[in-house]
């Protein structure tokens, strides 16, 4: 049996880009071709532009919440309760709408985006710096969060990025802060006064995230103190909301509220942070987007993504070395994969989860839609539902999370309709030819060729060994 090994082109389409479509012409410069997109990214695609819906949603639906009591002064309790039920009734109804059209939005702008080495960076990104949308608040801020804090610094330094996911009000509700309060705080000491057992108190979950998950990562010499401190300097970030009558209309941003933030120096890794206020946590969170542990945990997650679950450990300090020579420039470091031939092994170096290869299966047969079927609903179906990951360390990028027999059993019932609703089935091994020229085994052609029926065959293409990996 000949061994699967990809061309160029092929790798350039397939383990750089998204998949090719029927009519993209394989690229004589394969490597040119990748770089190019760099000088041509967009930042907001139109297709992804319906972000601003979800935030509204949920800043108006605390609007309502809010004006409820308001409006029924001389109601009995029990009464404003099934009031402000109703209203997160009906909200939650209408942010999971909000959810599945964001969903279609996103898979919209895989599917017919130019820069597709690009728009797999803002996936890459979006699981680095994840949030799972797991409630109707989260749901609803899914998108923003992603054309908000993710998109607009693809382009940008890492700092920046950093930033922007820390302040987005996503990413402060998905893991408490919002409702994290220092305990010697002006706001601790009025809760004890009035109720002791109302006292918030002190929540870690963004410190411990952003050290272990999106910066220095585990075993870099940080402390459980470590992120109590931190936690402590972060407190006071939280999200704010504008009043529906405010200008631009009601809409959910990041706030500082100084009667919530812990007093006092902070010392964090053998330095001391004597900023107060909101300043406080800014300093660390530079000093972390700046620290050579956070060069060497994101330099093993890209060398990971592009040349295998085992990154090459050259291919790792290139870009390490990198980052901390830019200053965490990004661009620099997609040029340092694009020009390594670690990312260019001719054989497959990664199998797609199901989010990559529905979308590689769907621009491979110029496709919108999957007939009568919702995109969120797919990807339930397959294991990976879009934004909503398991954990915050976010969807895993290795093999062994998605080969398994029923995984696989899923992914050939998907590979079927789809075969089944296509209305040109034309030929298939023309058509796998141009999807990955120069790189089908005779074995898969062979089979090819004598399925039952064109459906068969276009189905058997979707779940080859060369379209499953890249």
């Amino acid at each position: 049996m000949a061994q699967l090994e990809y061309s160029r082109p092929a790798i350039a389409l397939n383990r750089f880009g998204l998949g090719a479509r029927p009519g993209d012409q394989a690229p004589d410069r394969p490597m040119a071709w990748v770089l190019d997109q760099l000088e041509r990214y967009e930042t907001l695609p139109a297709e992804a532009n319906v972000h601003a819906e979800g935030n509204r949603l949920v800043a108006e639906s605390r609007v309502r919440l809010a004006e409820v009591g308001a409006e029924m002064p001389d109601a009995k309790r029990s009464a404003i309760v099934e009031a402000k039920r109703a209203v997160r009734r009906d909200f939650g109804e209408e942010a999971y709408a909000a959810y599945r059209d964001a969903v279609d939005a996103r898979v919209r702008t895989a599917l017919v985006t130019e820069t597709p080495f690009l728009e797999r960076i803002v996936h890459f990104w979006s699981n680095h710096f994840c949030i799972s949308a797991d409630d109707g608040v989260l749901s609803a801020l899914a998108l923003p969060y992603e054309n908000e804090a993710i998109r607009p610094h693809v382009m940008g330094r890492f700092e920046d990025m950093l930033f922007a996911v820390a302040r987005h009000p996503a990413m402060l509700i998905y893991l408490n802060q919002d409702r994290s309060i220092g305990p010697n705080s002006l706001a601790a000491k009025r809760a004890r006064n009035r109720d002791e057992d109302r006292d918030r108190g002190l929540n870690e979950n963004l410190a411990r995230e952003i050290m272990e998950l999106h910066t220095l990562g585990v075993r870099s010499g940080y402390s459980q103190a470590d992120v109590t401190e931190f936690a402590k300097a972060l407190t006071g970030w939280t999200a704010g909301g504008l009043d529906a009558r405010g200008k631009g209309g009601a809409r959910l941003a990041f706030a500082f509220r100084d009667g919530q933030h812990e007093p006092g120096d902070r010392r964090i890794m053998g330095k001391t942070y004597r900023a107060a206020g909101e300043e406080q946590a800014a300093a660390i969170l530079s000093d972390f987007a700046a620290h050579p542990a956070t060069a060497r945990f994101v330099a093993t997650k890209l060398a990971r993504h592009f040349a295998g679950d085992e990154p090459p450990p050259a291919l790792v300090e290139r870009l390490e070395a990198k980052f901390l020579e830019s200053g965490g420039r990004l661009p620099a470091l997609y040029r340092v994969l694009a020009e390594s031939e670690e990312c260019w092994a001719p054989q497959p170096l990664k199998f797609k989860p199901p989010w990559e290869w529905t979308l590689s299966a769907m621009r491979a047969l110029d496709r919108e839609k999957i007939e009568g079927i919702a995109f969120a609903q797919v990807f339930d179906e397959l294991g990976q539902a879009v934004w909503r990951p398991k954990s915050p360390a976010g969807w895993s990028d290795q093999a062994a999370q998605w080969i398994g027999a029923d995984a696989l059993m899923r992914r050939i019932g998907v590979a079927q309709r789809l075969a089944d609703s296509q209305p040109d089935k034309g030929d298939t091994v023309a058509l796998a030819g141009q999807l990955l020229p120069a790189s089908l085994k005779p074995e898969t052609t062979l089979q090819l060729e004598r399925a039952e029926s064109l459906a068969s065959s276009l189905a058997l293409l979707l779940v080859s060994p060369e379209f499953m990996r890249r």
